[in-house]
């Protein structure tokens, strides 16, 4: 099986600038700055990269979107998401811990692309080991000459900088981030406009995750083509799921995209202690639950959409037989209800209002009757929000009722008298 992003995992030293150059570390880099701009691109077009952070959305389309030099002369920034805090996903972590220069190279390739002439790369507050890590990988670039002015004397120059996140949630999600990057409230804006035409500081930007951008670096160098056929017709290339839960070894595992939900969680080892398997979260947990019966999916971005759920960003949650699904629904509530910026009602209102009907289940004063209320409070919220945390409360709980119904009967009975 093809390994891309982990491929040299094993290197102990991959995280210093030297390891990284010997095993041909920022010839991608070299070979873009020399294909010049529209090669570049059409080789992305070709390599149908998907951004990783959750959306989905095309990498060479997104790219093609920012605007125009000739429409909008002046700066335009890249800004790399590294604000991983869904729970569930921790595959940023690792990449960013093991592989440093392979995301600022993508990052750097991605600038030249778009002919952004600063960047920055935005990381989770909690990430203290990362933080220094990068700051090391960043320096030593900027020291060997592979950051700052005219790259491989290309004339083209490029500077990143290290920006730290305070703990929000919300600033997960690009709009906010930028937001946050602005010194303002981590609220998300309302598109349009979208940050390709006004990001920061209302200039044209790329905003892009970790995994995302170390793909780059592979596309430029073994081509666009190669890269898609490692994947399916619409998803080029591979995949990292961050595998947790009920499994006999957690971690990070690559796979072709379209890969079965079944095969990651064996690779995983399976379910612990021999247990039967209950569910899946396939994508962090803010995507709705699969169930055991559901393991061929494809993991791709099309074949958990065709179960009612997303690929999200590759936060595998495997939960075995003893998983109450009404606890696992407080949970998830409770912590959406406690990140939620506040600034939409129904998101606001919304998770309070399910996080305190599941504690009430939870703690036996449960009816049924709200199971009908939890039911019309969360359609009630979905696609009545300006970002996806709120369709988030609205979504998960109904899937959840939906999919186990006797766990909640459990919870919340037929009372009579």
């Amino acid at each position: 099986m093809i390994t891309l992003l982990t491929e040299h995992f094993n290197e102990p030293k991959l995280h210093e600038l030297e390891t990284y150059r010997r095993l041909g570390g920022y010839e991608g880099l070299k070979k873009a700055l020399v294909m010049g701009r529209e090669p570049l691109m059409a080789e992305m077009d070709k390599s149908n990269l998907r951004g990783l952070g959750g959306a989905g959305f095309g990498a060479a389309m997104k790219w093609r979107t920012v605007t125009p030099e000739a429409k909008d002369p002046g700066p335009r920034y890249v800004v790399v998401n590294c604000d991983e805090s869904e729970p569930g996903c921790f595959k940023d972590r690792v990449l960013v811990t093991r592989s440093p220069h392979q995301l600022i190279e993508g990052l750097l390739i991605a600038a030249y692309a778009i002919d952004a002439r600063r960047a920055f790369i935005f990381i989770r507050g909690e990430y203290e080991v990362q933080h220094g890590i990068l700051r090391q990988a960043l320096d030593d670039a900027r020291a060997a000459g592979f950051i700052g002015k005219s790259l491989f004397d290309s004339g083209f120059s490029c500077d990143i900088d290290l920006m730290r996140g305070a703990g929000a949630y919300i600033s997960g999600l690009d709009t906010a981030l930028l937001e946050t990057m602005e010194g303002k409230k981590a609220w998300p804006r309302q598109p349009p406009p979208f940050p390709t035409a006004s990001g920061l500081m209302g200039r044209p930007t790329l905003v892009h995750n970790v995994e995302t951008l170390s793909m780059v670096p592979h596309i430029v160098l073994q081509g666009g083509v190669w890269f898609a056929r490692l994947g399916t017709a619409k998803s080029g290339g591979t995949v990292l799921f961050s595998v947790s839960g009920h499994v006999e070894r957690p971690g990070v595992y690559e796979f072709p995209m379209g890969a079965p939900l079944k095969d990651i969680i064996a690779a995983a080892g399976g379910v612990k202690a021999g247990k039967k398997l209950k569910a899946v979260i396939p994508g962090g947990v803010s995507t709705p639950v699969l169930t055991a019966e559901e393991l061929d999916t494809p993991m791709d971005f099309e074949g958990p959409r065709a179960k009612g759920s997303f690929l999200g960003a590759g936060g595998v949650i495997v939960l075995d037989e003893s998983a109450d699904m009404v606890m696992v629904a407080h949970n998830i509530e409770r912590f959406l209800a406690h990140e939620s910026c506040g600034q939409c009602t129904p998101c606001r209102q919304g998770s309070f209002w399910h996080e305190r009907i599941l504690e009430r289940g939870l703690n036996g004063g449960g009816t049924a009757e709200d199971i009908a209320t939890l039911e019309r409070a969360g359609e009630n919220i979905t696609g009545k929000v300006i970002c996806a945390l709120g369709d988030t409360v609205g979504v998960v709980t109904r899937a959840l009722m939906k999919k186990f119904p006797q766990d909640f009967k459990d919870r919340f009975p037929q009372r009579h008298g």
